[in-house]
């Protein structure tokens, strides 16, 4: 099966800087994939290198098996991108936007789509108003209505919710979810690690140019097999024993780890003997944001 993405050896070099050092990557079609790094990672560099935006200094870039700079006009058909940078003509209302982005496809008579994605990304009410009088966030959905005006089968999502509410996130993410339901591959890039928790099935995590972890989100999460408690205290304090390995949080709540669940009840024990009254306790699992942590420390 024909990869949706493929990068084969990618090396970038900005003068002095290596900015992708070999990255070798396949997103399945169908995938929703989760690119991570830390700022300066090379996250951006690499989507560019396959939007086009960016040449590799060698390596190959592939969009649905179709090279980025051999076949290019087959490899941007195949490729709806959402920057990160908020870019818009100013002069154009949303609907005239979109009508030009498509144009730029070659895609003729299309405004039903067009009027399913003012529909689906809440921008109905702002059809016919100017860009530049647009809020962040209406900006950021006009992107992304750009980004799928000519059907891509693959969309690359660059931090597509830094900096909007909570309301846009949740009707972009409804919106993008039933198009990957429906068979378009989605890599995303976010440094909201909650999302990619939620979204992506498969996640690579990119560190100073190279792949430094790369698998399924649940064997990811696996790596930790760190358990933790959370407690608030309303009366007393925690014991000498159960200090040294608290982690506090606040006056009254406190983190401790637990190598096994059993052990709580030995923990819960301790305080009641030491005078300390527990008001809420919750138990935590790890997350991919102590997954990511700790790669990165370890790399």
């Amino acid at each position: 099966m024909t990869s949706a993405i493929e990068f084969c050896g990618v090396h970038k070099q900005f003068g002095t800087l290596e900015a992708l050092k070999g990255v070798d990557l396949r997103v399945e079609p169908g995938e929703f994939f989760g690119l991570l790094g830390p700022n300066g990672a090379g996250k951006s560099t690499l989507i560019h290198v396959l939007a086009g935006l960016v040449r590799a200094s060698s390596g190959t870039a592939k969009v649905m098996g179709h090279d980025v700079r051999s076949d290019y006009r087959a490899a941007r058909r195949g490729l709806g991108m959402v920057p990160q940078e908020l870019v818009y003509d100013p002069f154009f209302t949303v609907r005239e936007t979109l009508q030009i982005q498509s144009g730029y496809y070659g895609v003729r008579g299309n405004a039903a789509w067009i009027d399913e994605l003012l529909v689906g990304l809440d921008l109905v009410s702002k059809a016919d108003t100017y860009t530049r009088m647009l809020s962040g966030g209406m900006k950021r959905r006009v992107l992304v209505a750009q980004a799928l005006v000519h059907k891509p089968p693959v969309i690359v999502l660059d931090e597509p919710t830094a900096g909007v509410d909570v309301e846009l996130r949740q009707n972009l993410w409804q919106f993008i979810r039933k198009l990957n339901a429906e068979g378009h591959t989605i890599m995303l890039t976010t440094h909201y690690l909650e999302e990619a928790e939620m979204l992506c099935s498969r996640i690579a995590m990119l560190k100073q140019g190279r792949i430094v972890a790369l698998d399924t989100k649940q064997n990811l999460l696996n790596l930790i097999t760190d358990k933790y408690v959370r407690l608030k205290l309303t009366t007393g304090a925690l014991p000498p024993s159960l200090q040294a390995k608290a982690r506090p949080m606040e006056a009254d709540r406190f983190v401790l780890p637990l190598t096994d669940y059993t052990e709580l009840e030995g923990m819960l024990r301790e305080l009641r003997e030491g005078g300390a009254v527990v008001e809420e306790i919750e138990l935590i699992k790890p997350d991919l944001e102590e997954v990511f942590v700790q790669v990165m420390h370890r790399h």
